[in-house]
């Protein structure tokens, strides 16, 4: 993974080497701040790259600001204008991560949300897969997902992910890829950071976002593609755990994951075991509409570079 040459950071885009912060920061000490998780997707045949769905991801990050009471100057598209600036000074012509920030910046000590000053900022590497493709190896957490009368779940919300990190520790030191978590009703929500669908005699089931889930862009995506281009019923609601152990196919989704197969839980097999046939064709999809090769969902991409097709 290769380290980012520039941040946008206090209003500029800096050498990243200049993007520092206080150890008296607020967030660093409380968790005070929200994130967000892109992609941009190169396409050699157009020599292009491009952000998927960036202005609903930014959408998505000032709600999570706004939950936690901050007042930024930006808007979806203001934002997308500077990771336009941000990608073209890296100049990247692969895959990339984009990695969004919106934090508490005052040097303060005190439990609060109100009275603290916000800020902002952003920075992008180059980003290949997260966990493997082919079959994720996955065990039921013993720790809980977060409820959202704890801490808002459909937020990224940096304190929220030391739950998140508890989770995946303790599934990879275990043996497996990752975990998948149940909520506070026992009901399955998602894994430490994507989230999940299982595949039962042809209809695809997912948990609906009051079962604590994020609200997930890949997730609304994936939905439209399984329902307009695969022709699959998909249905938002209660996964019980055992569900699991006799779906047909199983996959994560996210920003990070994008499609991965689950192929065994605990120590079930999923299915046959192997990457399922529904869960491969819909990755192949996906990365052809985030690439921009399929047109009609070309609106769900922003263009990086100038060229004369898009002047």
């Amino acid at each position: 993974m290769s380290t980012p040459k520039f941040a946008y950071f206090k209003g500029n885009i800096v050498p990243i080497e200049d993007a520092k912060v206080s150890v008296m920061t607020h967030a660093l000490h409380y968790g005070t701040g929200a994130f967000g998780g892109m992609r941009a997707y190169w396409n050699e045949a157009e020599h292009q790259l491009y952000i998927f769905r960036a202005v609903d991801h930014f959408t998505r990050l000032l709600q999570s600001a706004s939950l936690l009471r901050m007042n930024l100057p930006f808007t979806p598209q203001s934002m997308t204008q500077i990771l336009l600036e941000l990608l073209r000074a890296e100049g990247f012509e692969t895959n990339a991560y984009i990695r969004p920030l919106v934090y508490k910046s005052d040097e303060k000590v005190g439990v609060r949300l109100h009275d603290i000053g916000d800020d902002f900022t952003m920075f992008a590497m180059p980003f290949g897969n997260y966990i493997t493709m082919e079959g994720a190896h996955v065990g039921i957490s013993a720790w809980r997902r977060i409820d959202d009368n704890a801490i808002p779940a459909r937020g990224k919300i940096t304190g929220a992910y030391a739950n998140s990190a508890l989770i995946k520790s303790d599934a990879v030191l275990s043996g497996y890829d990752e975990a998948l978590v149940l909520n506070e009703d026992g009901h399955i929500s998602e894994a430490s950071g994507a989230n999940v669908f299982i595949i039962r005699n042809g209809v695809v089931y997912t948990p609906p976002v009051s079962a604590n889930v994020l609200e997930g862009i890949t997730r609304r995506s994936l939905m439209t593609l399984m329902q307009e281009e695969l022709g699959l019923e998909v249905v938002e609601r209660n996964i019980d755990r055992t569900e699991i152990y006799l779906a047909d196919e199983a996959f994560f989704c996210g920003t990070a994951v994008q499609v991965a197969g689950i192929t065994r839980v605990d120590h079930r097999l999923v299915g046959d075991g192997k990457l399922g046939a529904v869960t491969q064709k819909l990755s192949n999809v996906f990365m052809d509409a985030v690439s921009g090769k399929i047109e009609k969902y070309r609106e769900w991409l922003t263009p990086v570079y100038i060229t004369e097709a898009v002047k």
